[in-house]
């Protein structure tokens, strides 16, 4: 801009100069004009703006035993019907939002705080997950349902049933039937979502004659049942899954060696690729050591195929989790903070201790009743 000055002597235009320069005059002048300070316009008041003692009636009005509860449409509709004017409604909702009070008048309750569901499993039959899918039918608008209970620690389906609807006491009988055919004694967790069946009173008392323990999702949270989820998924895209059933016998028919496929025959991602039923009836050691054999055997006649060294066969994991606490995540650069958090973590999470002999012994006998 000091080049346009320059050349904008007497003699030469600003318009010659700017054109001669490539720049825009209204650069320059807005450039090196002064700069004005802002100046703050106060909006006069409006001419129809109420006074304060019309604003103090109105508030008066709103606060009164009659309307302190009612929104100010209702108000004003009511005071017009008994010849009395004293604004509009908008008026009346703007002199109550000076002072906070626009929103909802009536009495609301207190959203509820649900507790977010920590589940700790660290062998079978201490944590049950189950849920209730629908599976179509031929006829649009008609579904069947079908209850599957898992095994948390396992992912083994250790009941399931198929019915016309869902009916709490069809769900009791289900977990009556499954209790008594593991041998399941008191201490056993069942967690679920919501559901009518879940939540009803039918299922409640027989779960706490039977001493188990129940867990609920929290609502509106889609992540709180995960395992359950992901069998029904296992179970709906299977690549022979029919998508229309004709009916219950149809339905029947064809979980009923799904269920088998699943528990004795899939190898779980994430279960170290061990079946369900390996892991659920303990043979997981005996079948690591073929694995671990035969790995070993691969390696001795090409170790340079495995540039990491021998290869070890994995393992299950130890533990499964819902929602784990954060306090268990410790962090391994600070040994003192590691013991201090695992010291702390023993009061605040509940998990289930190995089973006793009484336990060993009914899973034993659900294992010579039921065919793996």
């Amino acid at each position: 801009m000091d080049l346009v000055e320059d050349l904008a002597e007497p003699g030469v235009s600003v318009v010659a100069a700017c054109a001669a320069l490539g720049v825009s005059r209204a650069t320059l002048y807005r450039t090196t004009s002064p700069t004005r300070l802002p100046t703050l316009h106060q909006r006069a008041p409006s001419p129809r703006r109420l006074d304060d003692s019309e604003r103090q009636a109105i508030l008066g009005v709103m606060h009164s035993e009659e309307f302190v509860d009612q929104p100010p449409m209702e108000v004003f509709a009511k005071l017009l019907s008994r010849g009395i004017y004293m604004a509009s409604i908008r008026t009346f909702y703007r002199v109550l939002a000076e002072l906070g009070e626009s929103k909802e008048r009536r009495n609301q309750r207190l959203p509820h705080p649900y507790v977010k569901p920590s589940l700790t499993a660290t062998g079978p039959n201490q944590v049950w997950t189950w849920d209730i899918t629908k599976l179509a039918t031929l006829q649009r608008g008609i579904f069947l349902h079908a209850h599957v209970i898992i095994d948390l620690f396992s992912r083994y389906v250790v009941g399931w049933m198929v019915a016309v609807k869902e009916c709490k006491h069809l769900a009791a009988q289900l977990f009556a039937d499954t209790v008594a055919r593991h041998g399941i004694e008191p201490g056993l967790t069942v967690h679920s979502d919501r559901g009518a069946s879940m939540r009803s009173d039918t299922l409640a008392q027989l779960l706490a004659t039977l001493g188990v323990d129940q867990s609920f999702s929290r609502p509106h949270v889609s992540d709180d049942n995960p395992f359950s989820e992901a069998q029904f998924k296992t179970l709906k895209y299977q690549p022979d899954y029919p998508g229309l059933f004709t009916g219950l016998l149809h339905a029947r028919a064809w979980l009923e060696p799904f269920f088998e496929w699943h528990n004795d025959e899939h190898h779980h991602s994430g279960l170290a690729l061990f079946t369900p039923a390996e892991v659920f009836f303990e043979r997981v050691m005996a079948v690591h050591a073929v694995r671990q054999e035969t790995l070993d055997t691969a390696y001795a006649l090409h170790p340079g195929r495995f540039p990491n060294g021998p290869p070890q066969a994995a393992m299950p994991p130890a533990q499964v989790n819902i929602n784990p606490l954060e306090s268990l995540a410790v962090s391994i650069d600070n040994p003192r903070l590691a013991d201090a958090q695992a010291t702390a973590s023993k009061s605040l999470t509940v998990t289930h201790a190995p089973m006793n002999m009484l336990r060993r012994d009914a899973l034993a006998a659900a294992t010579a009743a039921i065919p793996s």
